[in-house]
């Protein structure tokens, strides 16, 4: 037994780029921002850009390598997200991968009737309560856009009702820094303070440079704002091959990781050691229909390389699983989050948004389909633990004991270790003759009759002293 031993454990993994094309991608990213550079006008990041040794030129501002460089190194190496008690629950660094949904979404499928509406504020409990309730989702984000609410207050009050009805960090869009600040207030209520808040940070926030190459005022502002409070921040442009970047997808990956790596060097000039999380959401123009693909396979391939970039970089990284550009929860829904959660997942992608929500190229919300994915993304982190390899798993001991021809089905260790197996309360598994005797119900009745349980979960209230300051909070918003 001495060539035995104490355990074995290999994570399953997937890598689309080896390290040479890693370096290739790196340098190219480089020449890109050293080049071409980006376009800005706002005036602080371009006083911090000059004086930190950018070459600026009217609103082109070219960044030199070893610039870049330098904030790679400063920026933090693991980013950790926690609940709104405090609980620290998200580790992001290496290839840790965490799944949650999707974000502004403007349409909501009704799991009762079938019928497509826009999305309001009661949908935002909805959601949140029930990705709340769904185990595979270990955050949440602002998933709709309140199209009952006046637009100008609509983003805080999604936010604030989803850290209302889900105790999860929360990833948030909104709209200028006003609302960030509000947000952030409200965070600062929920947990405890800025003290607390830094120590499990609830809320991350989500901004984006537009592709090709481009900041506009407000979303630097945010970037400022994010860094000086030390509220986690994303910075995810979303290139388009063919239309916003390159037909290759080496072009769009470098262009790409040019885009948020500039957003990066903005951060930690105004911060350094500042949290940020890297990405980019590349995809391509489907060239029949014009349509910005959420359920195209090159989605998948370029995002485990650009998680595999943001391993080289040692940097958390925000990827992209789990949509489609189905209309309904049907096969082609299934088949596209299947295949996208289990290449998120192997390629180590770190905070994987999509993974639920985003129907109909990113338009649409079916509550349906985030009890779908969730059963997916369940089964994919099974996956994922792969086969530890120990004496005790090995069963050597009862396989000798039960010999040829016997059974296990009376053993111990059996009873120690079935519970392992992963069960859905989703996917059947019956002979024919005892699925008609409960009733026949196909995948789409039984999808529909477990969301309907699902959504009836809310999370523990929050103190009613704590809605009474939401409340006046939200009266105060312009």
């Amino acid at each position: 037994m001495g060539m035995f031993t104490d355990e074995l454990y290999f994570k399953p993994r997937l890598q689309v780029i080896n390290d040479d094309q890693i370096a290739q991608l790196h340098m190219a990213t480089l020449d890109v921002l050293e080049r071409t550079g980006i376009k800005l006008t706002h005036p602080k990041a371009l006083e911090l850009l000059a004086d930190a040794g950018a070459t600026v030129n009217g609103d082109r501002v070219k960044i030199p390598s070893w610039l870049v460089e330098d904030a790679i190194r400063k920026a933090p190496k693991r980013v950790v997200l926690g609940k709104r008690t405090g609980e620290r629950t998200v580790t992001l660094e290496r290839d840790k991968s965490y799944f949650g949904p999707s974000l502004d979404c403007i349409d909501y499928m009704d799991p009762v009737t079938h019928e497509r509406t826009r999305f309001n504020s009661d949908h935002v409990e909805t959601t949140a309560a029930l990705c709340d309730a769904l185990p595979g989702f270990d955050w949440c984000m602002t998933i709709g856009m309140a199209d009952d609410v006046d637009a100008d207050i609509a983003d805080r009050v999604v936010a604030r009702q989803t850290l209302q009805y889900c105790e999860k960090p929360l990833v948030f869009c909104c709209k200028d820094t006003n609302s960030v600040k509000d947000i952030h207030e409200m965070a600062l209520l929920m947990c405890g303070g800025q003290e607390a808040f830094e120590n499990a940070p609830c809320l991350v926030h989500y901004s984006e440079p537009i592709s090709p190459l481009v900041y506009y005022d407000p979303a630097v502002d945010k970037i400022l704002f994010c860094a000086e409070k030390k509220i986690p921040l994303i910075n995810f442009p979303a290139p388009q091959a063919c239309g916003s970047a390159p037909a290759t997808f080496a072009g769009i990956l470098v262009q790409a990781s040019a885009e948020s790596l500039s957003g990066l060097v903005i951060h930690q000039l105004a911060r350094p050691g500042a949290p940020f999380i890297y990405g980019a959401f590349t995809t391509i123009m489907d060239m029949r229909t014009s349509i910005f693909s959420y359920g195209a396979p090159e989605l998948s391939l370029m995002t485990a390389a650009l998680a595999q970039m943001a391993q080289h970089y040692r940097l958390p990284f925000f990827g992209t699983a789990g949509a489609t550009d189905a209309k309904f929860c049907d096969a082609q829904a299934g088949a596209e989050a299947a295949f996208q959660c289990l290449s998120a997942a192997a390629a180590g992608s770190g905070l994987v948004h999509d993974c639920s929500s985003w129907m109909d190229h990113g338009n649409l919300v079916s509550p349906e389909f985030m009890v779908l994915v969730n059963d997916i993304v369940t089964s994919v982190q099974h996956y994922m633990k792969g086969i530890p390899i120990t004496r005790e798993t090995l069963a050597l001991d009862v396989i000798h004991k039960v010999g040829p021809g016997g059974h296990y089905l009376q053993e111990k260790h059996t009873m120690d270790h079935f519970r392992e197996i992963k069960y859905s309360d989703l996917f059947e598994r019956d002979i024919y003759e005892k699925w008609k005797g409960k009733g026949e119900k196909r995948m789409e009745q039984r999808l529909q009759e477990l969301t309907i349980e699902k959504m009836k979960h809310r999370p523990a209230p929050l103190d009613q002293k704590v809605i009474q300051e939401l409340d006046r909070m939200q009266a105060a918003w312009k």
